[in-house]
């Protein structure tokens, strides 16, 4: 089973609201609880029309209006034009330092279950794909497990799959498409003997930071892997300039790693980090009363002098042991990124280095302060198994102010790049369809530099593929789901195509440092201080600042959000007409192109080349700035935008994108409410039949066309003069789709 199966930890007693936020694996289902589901399985909702996707190749040919790679050109790769961080800290060109470059990353965390790494041919033809669809890097995840797959001796590669592994990279730069990878991924490192890669058992990531050997196993692996010659390139990928960023080791914060490790019964905290922890204490206490003394007391038996002092027996105990546990995390981990940093120079690597790529508390966040930029995973509505009985939750993203987006922003520390490895709004939610408007829309806004969907690919050759986790749409294979694929052509356009402005407004975090720890171990920022993340930039800095009444202040407690909102009327930086009403739960954007209403369940967006509006009811008509839209029978995704550069009401070639819901055929669930899985079902997917209202201005003669899925235009369904207005469905004589061509006559 797959590491993109997550498992959650809830902390309900604090609502500290961090469910979004844990990434990891869970088998916790029994299975006589998984055939207690199965006994009262429920269809899918006997009122919806769904209809199967009648494409099997999903490859686009050139000149498709779904083919990118001209509207979004991606430069070849040289030592010329080499990744760099700029003065203001954003990811450029060496040779364009002033032109920021936004990243739409691919997501590579393949495993045998989902393909694994393609033969060469399938090689060209994936990356080529991947340039006609927009993205720019990608990201390969979880290597080290598909190397060590089925090995029994420590290192001992499958030589095929690194000979697949060093083509693809090769491939993916020849089409211009840059990289980031994991240092290591799997908990089992490139030890052999072990058929659990993809899950949690091992302690390596915690190991790595505290034990001599284990770091060395991690050193020789970025030796072997990324300091060697890829023979297809010519190149150590760790001195090739297509290398943007390295996560040294994936999600491996010591509190995030104790969570993933625990079990009922068991210590919340490895007994791997009680020496370490009494040394560190020896090095601030002199003595086991002066510790006493700051501590309150300390349990019979124990003493500083013996070695003897435990940790918390658990993560939600709130004293002074606990505040000086996160100290520790905090030394340990700035130690040790430092430590894997200058592994990595001395290895040639000149680009970004992110530890610690999750996890947004108040400790995490000082662990990070010395990085040079940051990197943050973050989902919306968990899924933690592919097993019957696994739950979701069912919840909007809008409902509660996109705060998925607002937990990950309130961890950034300004002035650097900031990297999203993992996020996903998960099948097989409802509400998914937000995905694709909410993140690249904030993303943007807070001038986020790389943005990347996670899952094991985010596109498919085809439909049909003899892969267990390729047989239906499943929770992180978002390139089966018609719905998270329109999410991502959207991104393409709102995010890396810069159709969203970012905010030239930052509001500072001040962190004062250790003094900022609570004996709060799960403590992060308010969240109705990151409220603020939908009006402008938001973000953690340490330096002292000018007196400036638009800073969030340590401690939290003195600061209000009403009072900065204020301080951006006064100054008008929110302009008179900015609709922002936190009572009422509408929250505009600084730059007047990102509006979020909680209670309607609707966002939009409004820019030159691209006007959007996500929705979970539109029985009325919105006007948005071209275009007005209503009347629509489902909830949905609806946006149309300009591909040929020219704003919206002049555009001669428009993309309209409509996204429902997509489902497996034979799907069932254990309620009504479809939050519990009772089958996946199977293939073909199943899109749910929607139909809405829309229309532009112009002049001349239009017509719209249906584009299939594998972006070939079907024969034209609508056509008039002058002002567009029709009714659109996205199903047609051809089968159901999420996308559509407006053309114009001169």
């Amino acid at each position: 089973m797959q590491n993109q199966l997550r498992r959650r930890e809830i902390f309900e007693r604090e609502g500290t609201g961090f469910i979004a936020m844990c990434s990891s694996i869970t088998r916790r289902f029994s299975v006589l609880l998984a055939l207690g589901f199965l006994l009262f399985a429920f269809p899918a909702r006997a009122e919806d029309v769904w209809s199967p996707v009648r494409e099997i190749s999903l490859e686009f040919q050139s000149g498709s209006p779904l083919d990118f790679s001209v509207l979004l050109s991606n430069p070849p790769i040289s030592e010329e034009n080499r990744i760099v961080i700029n003065k203001d800290g954003r990811l450029t060109h060496a040779d364009a330092p002033e032109q920021p470059v936004r990243f739409l990353c691919a997501s590579l965390g393949w495993s045998p279950a989902s393909g694994g790494f393609p033969d060469h041919d399938g090689a060209d033809r994936y990356a080529r794909q991947l340039k006609m669809h927009g993205y720019n890097i990608a990201r390969f995840h979880f290597v080290d497990a598909a190397l060590m797959f089925g090995r029994s001796a420590d290192f001992d590669f499958n030589p095929e799959i690194l000979d697949r592994f060093h083509y693809l990279m090769a491939a993916l730069k020849r089409n211009g498409i840059y990289w980031i990878m994991d240092g290591l991924s799997s908990s089992r490192g490139a030890y052999g003997g072990f058929d659990d890669r993809w899950e949690l058992t091992g302690e390596l990531k915690l190991e790595v930071q505290i034990d001599e050997k284990s770091f060395q196993h991690w050193l020789r692996f970025q030796k072997e892997i990324l300091a060697t010659v890829n023979p297809y390139t010519g190149i150590a990928p760790i001195r090739d300039p297509a290398l943007v960023v390295i996560v040294p080791f994936n999600e491996n914060g010591i509190e995030f790693d104790s969570i993933v490790h625990q079990r009922d019964g068991q210590p919340h905290y490895s007994t791997l980090l009680a020496p370490a922890f009494n040394t560190w204490l020896q090095s601030r206490y002199p003595s086991t009363e002066a510790l006493a003394d700051v501590w309150g007391w300390v349990k019979a038996g124990e003493r500083l002098e013996d070695g003897t002092i435990s940790l918390p027996a658990s993560r939600y105990e709130k004293t002074p042991r606990m505040r000086d546990l996160q100290a520790f995390f905090i030394d340990v981990e700035t130690r040790s990124a430092e430590r894997m940093t200058a592994a990595l120079r001395d290895l040639g690597f000149k680009g970004v280095i992110i530890p610690y790529n999750n996890w947004p508390s108040i400790q995490t966040s000082l662990s990070r302060a010395g990085q040079q930029a940051v990197a943050m995973n973050t989902y919306q509505d968990w899924v933690g198994s592919y097993e019957p009985g696994s739950t979701m939750g069912q919840k909007s993203s809008i409902a509660d102010a996109a705060a998925y987006v607002r937990v990950i922003a309130a961890a950034r520390w300004l002035n650097r790049p900031f990297i999203v490895t993992e996020y996903d709004h998960l099948f097989w939610s409802r509400y998914r369809y937000e995905a694709g408007i909410v993140m690249p829309a904030y993303a943007a806004l807070q001038n986020w530099d790389v943005l990347c969907r996670h899952g094991h690919g985010p596109i498919v050759l085809a439909y049909g593929e003899d892969f267990a986790h390729k047989r239906q749409m499943l929770p992180y294979a978002i390139a089966l789901d018609p719905v998270a694929r329109a999410g991502e052509t959207l991104a393409a356009l709102l995010f890396r195509r810069g159709d969203v402005r970012g905010s030239p407004v930052s509001i500072p975090f001040v962190v004062n440092g250790i003094d900022d720890l609570t004996q709060n171990t799960q403590e992060r920022e308010p969240d109705v201080l990151t409220g603020l993340a939908l009006l402008g930039a938001i973000g953690l800095q340490k330096d002292p600042l000018p007196p400036n009444n638009l800073v969030v202040p340590s401690p939290r407690k003195t600061a209000s959000a009403a009072k900065i909102m204020a301080v951006l009327r006064d100054g008008q930086l929110l302009g008179p007409a900015n609709i922002t009403n936190p009572d009422k739960g509408i929250f505009e954007s600084d730059t007047n192109q990102i509006a979020l209403d909680q209670s309607k369940l609707r966002i939009t967006v409004k820019t030159e080349r691209t006007e959007a509006i996500a929705f979970a009811d539109l029985t009325d008509t919105v006007t948005l700035g071209a275009l007005t839209v209503g009347n629509a029978s489902a909830k949905g995704l609806f946006a149309v935008s300009s591909l040929d550069d020219q704003p919206i009401r002049a555009s001669r070639r428009l993309l309209v994108i409509y996204a429902t819901d997509a489902q497996n055929s034979d799907m069932r669930f254990s309620d009504n409410q479809e939050r519990v899985i009772a089958d996946f079902g199977h293939l073909p997917v199943r899109i749910k039949a929607g139909s809405i209202d829309f229309s532009l201005p112009g002049e001349g003669r239009w017509t719209v066309s249906p584009v299939g899925l594998d972006g070939k235009v079907k024969p034209v369904v609508a056509d008039g003069n002058g002002i567009l207005s029709t009714r659109l469905s996205n199903v047609g004589p051809e089968g159901p789709t999420t996308y559509f061509l407006v053309e114009r006559q001169p």
